[in-house]
C-alpha cells in the first residue's frame, strides 16, 4: 500500500444513521486517527495532497464529506453546532473512541464544536485558518468574499486566489502551485459542492459570527493554532485571541501569507503538525 496516495486512494462510504458519507483514509492502520475537516465550500478533492500525504506518512489520516457535502447524502444544516454534531455521529460510525482533528478555516470551527460537544472524543487539535465564534467582522468577511469572487469571474480564475493567498509574487507562485497539486487527482473525484450546501454553510458561518462566544476553557486539550499574517478572511488577531483563551494552546502565524498559509508553508506545517501530534 505504499503506492496508495491522496491522488488515488479510493473513496470509501459509511452509514451514519441512515445517511452515505464518503471519506478517504491512508496512513497506517493503527494509531490515534486525525480527522480533517474541510474549509467553506469544499469537498475531499480541495485538500492539498501535500498536507494529507506528508501527514499520513507518519499518521492515521481520514478526510470526508459531513453531511451533506460532495458525495455524502443529506442536506448540510446551517449552524456549526449541528455540523459538529453530524461529525461526531461520523467518527463514532467508525468505530473510534478517541482521534485527533484537523480543521481548516469553516472546518476549524466544527472542530471546536467537536472538542465541546464530545470532549472525551478529542485527543489532540490543530486549529488552521480559523478563529473562535462570536470573533466579529463578519459583515467585514461577506464584503472581502464578493470582491474575492468578482475578481475571479472577471478573471476566470478561482476566487481562492484572492482569498487563500496575497497578491505578491511569491503570494501568486504559492497560489499556482497548489492549484496544480489539486489537479494531481484525475480519476475518482468527489461531487461538486451544491447550491444548497453553500447557502447553509454561508449562514452558519454569518450565525456563528454573530453569535455569543463560546466558553474555551474548557478545551483542555493541546491545540495547535496555525494562520497567515495577510488572513483576509479571519484576520490573524481572531487565531491569535483564540490561542490566548484555549489553556493549552500554541500559536505559529506564517510570514507573507494569507488564509492558505497552511498550505503555502506547507514544508514548514506538516513537519510541525506531526512534532505536535507525536507530544
Amino acid at each position: 500500500m505504499s503506492n496508495v496516495t491522496w491522488k488515488n486512494v479510493p473513496t470509501r462510504t459509511i452509514a451514519v444513521g441512515g445517511v452515505p458519507f464518503v471519506y478517504r483514509e491512508l496512513g497506517p492502520d493503527s494509531g490515534v486517527p486525525v480527522i480533517f475537516l474541510h474549509h467553506l465550500m469544499a469537498v475531499l478533492d480541495d485538500w492539498d495532497p501535500r498536507i494529507i500525504d506528508g501527514i499520513a506518512a507518519q499518521r492515521r489520516v481520514i478526510a470526508f464529506d459531513n453531511r451533506g457535502v460532495g458525495a455524502s447524502g443529506g442536506s448540510v444544516p446551517d449552524t456549526i453546532e449541528e455540523m459538529g454534531r453530524d461529525a461526531i455521529a461520523f467518527i463514532r460510525a467508525l468505530g473510534f473512541k478517541q482521534v485527533d482533528l484537523l480543521g481548516f478555516s469553516l472546518g476549524g470551527g466544527v472542530a471546536q464544536m467537536v472538542a465541546l460537544q464530545a470532549p472525551d472524543l478529542v485527543r489532540r487539535m490543530i486549529l488552521a485558518g480559523t478563529g473562535p465564534k462570536g470573533g466579529g467582522g463578519i459583515d467585514e468577511i461577506n464584503r472581502v468574499a464578493a470582491v474575492a469572487y468578482l475578481k475571479a469571474a472577471l478573471t476566470w480564475s478561482d476566487p481562492r486566489n484572492f482569498l487563500f493567498f496575497p497578491r505578491t509574487p511569491e503570494g501568486k507562485r504559492a497560489a499556482k502551485d497548489y492549484f496544480a497539486r489539486l489537479k494531481e487527482r484525475t480519476e475518482g473525484r468527489d461531487k461538486p459542492i451544491s447550491l444548497q450546501a453553500r447557502r447553509a454553510q454561508l449562514q452558519a458561518i454569518k450565525t456563528a459570527g454573530l453569535s455569543a462566544p463560546d466558553d474555551l476553557s474548557v478545551i483542555k486539550q493541546p491545540v495547535f493554532v496555525a494562520n497567515g499574517d495577510r488572513d483576509l478572511m479571519v484576520a490573524s488577531s481572531l487565531s491569535a485571541d483564540m490561542a490566548r483563551r484555549l489553556p493549552n494552546a500554541r500559536l505559529t502565524i506564517y510570514p507573507d501569507s494569507g488564509h492558505g498559509g497552511v498550505f503555502q508553508h506547507y514544508r514548514a506545517f506538516v513537519p510541525a503538525v506531526l512534532d505536535f501530534l507525536a507530544d
